[in-house]
């Protein structure tokens, strides 16, 4: 007596379909490469930036000190010379020297002049000219159109969600860094982080390709699940937000540096004197101004991270494998990380942990993500082992 199989029919690949999305997917990755390099040669060229923007602030601080000047001139003219024609002997006092409408605001006659200032603390627009990056964002945004119509095409070619494997979880989370920085820079002035941004993208792809090619099929019964568009789909939006945390967090340990430096007349050392001379820190926000920014992202994406891995991923895991927790590899580091992220809010809120030691924490946060996705998916065995890579 034979007793019947219950199979599933899976839906076919479209082979077409998915060629369109690694041809899409290898056209966006240029695209990035030639942002980065544009941001590149911008972020090379900011001294001469730097040097047009101080002649543009110049000349507009003369001609407004020179309008200010006509204008009190002129309504002052009649009671100078009244005052001249009463009390003759006091006409000369005041004279020979230049007065105090005559000096920029805020200085005085033996101090030097302070730097204009370049860059709002607010990371607002301050109207700087930067034409290689701004042709940068251009192919940035081009680049990030092709990239989404190729992440669409593979799960449609799939038929599922295309966040199955290593491959398809680092090109998805390459986009949604892209197009959160797109977003941010509808309302900020983040063309400071084009190079770091851009450079982390253009690794996550070529490591997609190059370390985790996999080629679009049917993924294992336990991914074939809804929970996987909630779950996976956060915690690509929170390493997102954490990505370019780590990034500002890098530049502010910088120009931390470089303020003191600056400071002690150009540093001590050899390396402090180098970078008192980076002009291209200019064009960045204050440390205080980026530890800030960074400090409020890293809140908005631990709620995703608390939200997606740990609450949704037991959720899952115990539809799954009947149990919320098992001390799996992936989840002891996904529990790692949320705790390193949670000990930096409570210093950074409670504690008063400001400044580098808060931006090292937030950089020990974003190394364990590394070790997590890069180390403990492929030599950690166990029930996440979702790579993709061949046994």
């Amino acid at each position: 007596m034979t007793i019947p199989v219950l199979t599933v029919q899976l839906p076919s690949i479209n082979v077409q379909l998915a060629e369109y999305s690694e041809l899409f997917t290898l056209i966006s990755a240029c695209l990035y490469t030639l942002a980065f390099i544009l941001f590149t040669v911008d972020t090379a060229r900011s001294s001469a930036t730097i040097r047009r923007v101080e002649a543009e602030l110049a000349a507009e601080q003369s001609s407004s000190r020179e309008r200010v000047g006509a204008a009190a001139g002129t309504a002052s003219s009649g009671a100078a010379a009244s005052e001249a024609s009463a009390s003759p002997a006091t006409s000369g006092s005041g004279t020979g020297a230049p007065g105090a409408a005559d000096r920029p605001e805020g200085t005085s006659a033996g101090s030097a002049a302070a730097e204009p200032e370049l860059v709002d603390a607010d990371m607002a627009y301050l109207g700087t000219r930067r034409p290689f990056a701004n042709v940068a964002i251009a192919l940035t945004a081009v680049g990030a159109a092709g990239h989404a119509f190729a992440v669409v095409a593979r799960g449609l070619a799939a038929s599922r969600w295309p966040l199955g494997n290593m491959y398809e979880f680092l090109v998805g989370a390459a986009l949604v860094v892209t197009v959160v920085y797109l977003a941010a820079l509808l309302r900020r002035d983040l063309r400071f982080l084009g190079i770091f941004v851009l450079g982390l993208v253009v690794t996550m792809m070529v490591a997609a390709t190059i370390g985790f090619p996999t080629p679009v099929g049917h993924v294992q019964p336990a991914l074939q699940s809804p929970w996987i568009a909630i779950h996976v789909s956060l915690a690509v939006l929170a390493i997102s937000l954490f990505t370019l945390t780590f990034a500002m967090n890098v530049l502010q340990l910088v120009q931390s540096r470089r303020e003191k430096a600056l400071e002690s007349a150009g540093g001590e050392g050899r390396f402090e004197r180098t970078v008192a001379r980076w002009q291209f820190m200019r064009l960045v926000p204050q440390a205080f101004s980026l530890e800030s920014w960074a400090y409020r992202l890293n809140a908005v994406a631990f709620v995703f991270w608390t939200v997606g891995p740990l609450i949704t991923g037991a959720i899952w895991a115990q539809q799954s494998w009947g149990r919320y927790w098992g001390w799996d590899p992936k989840e002891v580091w996904t529990f790692v990380i949320w705790v390193v992220y949670a000990g930096y809010l409570h210093a950074r809120a409670t504690r008063g942990w400001t400044g580098n030691r808060a931006a090292w924490l937030s950089i020990i946060g974003f190394g364990c993500i590394i070790i997590n996705y890069a180390v403990v998916n492929v030599f950690f065995p166990g029930l996440h082992s979702y790579a993709g890579l061949p046994e």
